[in-house]
């Protein structure tokens, strides 16, 4: 794993670096999910929620990998010549099944190109509105034109911005996050307890409690690292992989879904339970967050948190709108007009988003997210074959002392894959 990661951050013309596609990848997942999302949990769920969200990041992981291994395999150059691909690429080209990739890329469409987006600004300019009073329609346009800026840069913009902002502010929140675990170690003890007593519903409420627990912090947690739906592997098809192999990227996207859930999602819910407080039962979102972090650290906590969600969730909404594009040429619109149709629809939907109420952008969020799950999950079974086989030949290769490097004569896979790349 240390000699993928030190050669991570190795490009080439053809598509990003390993770390940038990292990088893209948390840029999406590291937002509202690790900050209003736990939140959120733990309102409706209680501390056991936290719990399930461990229990789903580690078998996230695993799909993770797979997910990211198929999109490798099964990637293509787009118009500009760079490295495009993800479920919809891997399910017409190794299954064969235009209709069902179509329907994924729809959902997609419905998912990251507007409702993700949308929720996103929604936590941000309700964080500032909470912080400085400042006027959803205001910090809204401003989180618009700013998003405008950097998407029509195209990939290669948004994975450079995602590798300068995302390694920064994800380090300065742990920081923060284990400062406060030190500050009140007397109390850590009786928090895991809570959580695991609310886990399996050992606490009042019995049954009930575990039903919401369960239900809280296995959608909040796919929610937040985003593992099995399909999303960061068009981020992991836009590499070019050291060494060259698709399961090396599999490896380095792993790290994202630990990075994401259990490190920044736990930070999260180490300040709130620390904090004393669970919620009221209600959707409280990033508010939650801001009145723990504001008990622990006082007025600098509000602003802090205010900052961390902006910068979180801003790069959400930029690497949303890169997994939509990736999708135009599913439908034949990867074009100048297409491109303008879209980013036009998108940046519609950031603005709409961030005068929104919580519930209903939630709500269309989830619904999304779920579709996709369903598509992705059910590709992903059907393609184990080719998961396996790439997994063995990269093993085969290492254990030989080789350098692994991906050869489909070598490794024959289902379906076709795009000529010229492997």
């Amino acid at each position: 794993m240390f000699t993928l990661i030190r050669g991570s951050t190795q490009d080439d013309q053809n598509g990003i670096s390993s770390f940038q596609a990292l990088c893209t990848s948390l840029s999406a997942r590291v937002g509202t999910g690790n900050l209003a999302g736990v939140a959120m949990a733990i309102s409706v769920g209680g501390p056991g929620a936290v719990f399930w969200m461990w229990i789903i990041a580690l078998l996230g992981m695993a799909t993770g990998f797979a997910e990211s291994v198929l999109a490798q395999v099964y990637k293509v150059r787009d118009s500009h010549k760079e490295f495009r691909g993800g479920p919809a690429y891997y399910i017409q080209m190794g299954l064969g099944s235009r209709w069902l990739a179509i329907l994924f890329s729809v959902c997609l469409f419905l998912g990251y190109g507007l409702f993700f987006s949308a929720m996103q600004a929604n936590t941000i300019t309700d964080a500032l509105n909470n912080a400085y009073t400042i006027k959803t329609h205001y910090s809204g346009l401003i989180i618009t034109v700013a998003a405008g800026l950097i998407v029509i840069g195209g990939l290669r913009k948004i994975a450079r911005f995602a590798e300068l902002v995302v390694p920064v502010m994800g380090v300065l929140y742990v920081i923060t996050a284990l400062a406060i675990t030190i500050m009140n170690y007397q109390l850590v003890p009786d928090m895991l307890m809570q959580i695991v007593q609310s886990a399996f519903g050992l606490q009042e409420a019995g049954a009930g409690a575990l039903g919401a627990a369960i239900k809280a912090g296995i959608q909040r947690g796919l929610y937040s690292n985003e593992a099995g739906s399909g999303s960061a592997p068009h981020a992991a098809a836009g590499a070019s992989p050291r060494p060259n192999h698709p399961a090396t990227q599999g490896y380095i996207q792993m790290l994202g879904v630990f990075f994401d859930t259990l490190v920044l999602c736990t930070c999260t819910a180490l300040i709130i339970l620390l904090a004393g407080t669970s919620g009221s039962g209600e959707m409280t979102g990033i508010r939650l967050t801001q009145d723990a972090m504001t008990h622990h650290i006082g007025g600098f906590g509000l602003h802090f948190v205010s900052i961390a969600i902006s910068l979180f969730a801003f790069t959400s909404v930029v690497a949303n709108y890169a997994y939509a594009q990736s999708n135009l040429r599913i439908f034949n619109l990867d074009t100048k007009a297409g491109n303008i149709g879209y980013t036009i629809a998108y940046l519609t939907m950031v603005f709409w988003g961030s005068n929104a109420s919580l519930k209903e952008v939630w709500g269309a969020a989830d619904m999304a997210l779920g579709l996709m799950t369903v598509v992705n999950v059910t590709a992903l079974i059907l393609l184990t074959p080719t998961i396996t086989a790439v997994s063995k030949d990269y093993f085969r290769q290492r254990q030989a002392g080789k350098t692994p490097s991906f050869s489909k004569d070598n490794c024959p896979v289902q379906g076709n894959v795009e000529p010229g790349i492997w």
